[in-house]
């Protein structure tokens, strides 16, 4: 087989796109979240009894959320905690439990263990709920569902969600096949593709414009945008989002590689590179060796643990080329189970929920080509880019 060669494109908009990193530290051009602009949302939230919907991405500077508004005599009465915990500290699918938060001795409510979504008893303390999360724009990354959940609970109780923005570092393109409804879960609830494109407060307004709260009942949402953000503009993240995407090179192949938990293949879970390599034991192509290994609160019992995986090293790739790419690579699947020997057992009923539809296991067992299926999924790809339209607070620049 031969060696793949990847050839950074130069032309003007991919140097100004590269010439952007340089100057995110430039007050002139960095990126303001929402919840930098404490002008624009304190006054809303002095006198109320507060609920925050936050992680340990929801920072002010180098101050967290909760602290910062604690300090300026915020009344918080609870938090509501995702996928991965209030602290960021639970790994990938591991359930979050209820608890009292040790440093803030506030009631945390798990979203992520028995139920979903916030109740009425949990919301009836409450004036405003605000929602603080950095996501990372793709439809199977659960913030998004959780989103959903938190603004039905909101409409359903008459309580007003405030969104505080923060940038979408994989929101300069929008890509995969759309959800078949027959697939929708927790990692997959809406007809839209598998990367997006949208800021958590976009979403947000996509949710509420396109009727899919539950009865099509619509959240009362106040947002606070970005200051100097485009969808072309690039973002790096000042803290990771999750466990398992600890750098931006893991953060631009997730809407690629994620697709392999639904098969029997590693993605680096428990090594030094989760999300920037894939491979098996045995493992027929590809040189690069990487053996995982239990990580508490970051890789419990990952795959393959404790033994020597072979497979790619993808970790340059993920800087130097995906954001330059702006599209999901479907290269490593369709080699890698051309390559692999049991192609009965290569795809698991999770990597339908995962793609959002049978089709495109059902086109790479048929042996298409990464052009034939890129192609099928341009139709739905048109429509969303419409409707998508309608919501967007951000410029595209293209």
């Amino acid at each position: 087989m031969k060696k793949l060669t990847f050839i950074i494109p130069l032309k003007y908009k991919h140097w100004a796109f590269l010439l952007c990193f340089f100057l995110l530290g430039s007050k002139i051009f960095a990126q303001i979240p929402g919840a930098a602009q404490p002008e624009k949302y304190l006054p809303m939230l002095k006198g109320k009894k507060i609920g925050l919907v936050v992680n340990q991405t929801a920072m002010v500077g180098k101050e967290h959320l909760v602290d910062f508004l604690k300090k300026n005599k915020i009344e918080i009465v609870c938090i509501f905690a995702p996928e991965h915990g209030f602290r960021g500290d639970h790994s990938a699918g591991e359930k979050v439990k209820s608890s009292i938060d040790s440093k803030t001795k506030l009631p945390v409510y798990s979203l992520y263990g028995a139920y979903k979504k916030p109740n009425e008893e949990q919301l009836k303390k409450l004036d405003i709920v605000l929602f603080d999360i950095q996501d990372v724009g793709a439809r199977f990354y659960t913030y998004i569902s959780t989103l959903h959940y938190v603004m039905e609970a909101c409409a359903e109780q008459n309580k007003t969600l405030l969104v505080l923005d923060r940038p979408n570092p994989n929101g300069f393109y929008v890509d995969g096949p759309l959800l078949d409804s027959s697939y929708k879960s927790f990692v997959g609830m809406h007809p839209v593709p598998i990367v997006h494109g949208c800021t958590m407060a976009e979403y947000a307004q996509m949710i509420n414009g396109e009727g899919w709260l539950k009865n099509h009942i619509s959240c009362k949402l106040d947002v606070v945008k970005i200051k100097n953000y485009t969808h072309q503009t690039p973002y790096k993240l000042p803290i990771k989002p999750s466990p398992n995407l600890p750098t931006m090179s893991s953060i631009y192949l997730y809407p690629s590689l994620c697709l392999f938990e639904g098969t029997p293949y590693s993605i680096g879970r428990g090594t030094n590179k989760p999300f920037e390599c894939v491979g098996r034991p045995n493992c027929l192509i590809g040189s690069d060796l990487f053996t995982p290994q239990n990580i508490p609160g970051i890789a419990e019992h990952p795959p393959f643990e404790g033994k020597e995986c072979k497979g790619f090293d993808l970790s340059e790739y993920g800087m130097n080329v995906a954001p330059f790419q702006k599209k999901i690579n479907l290269y490593w699947l369709l080699e890698l189970y051309k390559a692999d020997s049991s192609k009965d057992t290569f795809f698991s009923p999770f990597f339908d929920k995962l793609a959002g539809t049978s089709e495109l296991r059902k086109q790479i067992i048929a042996g298409k080509t990464e052009d034939e299926i890129r192609k099928s999924w341009q139709p739905g790809l048109k429509k969303y880019k419409m409707m998508r339209k309608k919501y967007l607070l951000y410029s595209e620049l293209e």
